[in-house]
């Protein structure tokens, strides 16, 4: 009768150390859950950031105003008959 019980009692440790400190235990699992919750944060601010660039190609490809005010911005276009003034800030 004592190896039954030393038995059960030994098969009983094992099934808790699984559960608690094992592979697929109750950390582990919580742990997973936070790393999930932690890729989903990333993944929608990622699929916010391709929805700004896909509007942007969209409007790149169909307008020709928001090529004029890139080139404008970024490569300093100045159109024919315009006038170009620069201000210069003095020195504090």
């Amino acid at each position: 009768m004592r190896w039954i019980i030393v038995v059960l009692l030994i098969f009983l440790v094992g099934l808790q150390y699984r559960l608690w400190i094992g592979p697929g235990s109750w950390e582990e699992i919580v742990q997973l859950e936070r790393e999930i919750d932690t890729q989903q944060t990333i993944n929608q601010r990622l699929q916010d950031r391709n929805q700004v660039l896909e509007h942007e190609v969209h409007s790149l490809k169909n307008g020709l105003d928001s090529v004029e005010e890139r080139a404008r911005t970024e490569l300093g276009l100045i159109k024919e008959g315009e006038t170009f003034f620069l201000i210069k800030k003095e020195k504090e």
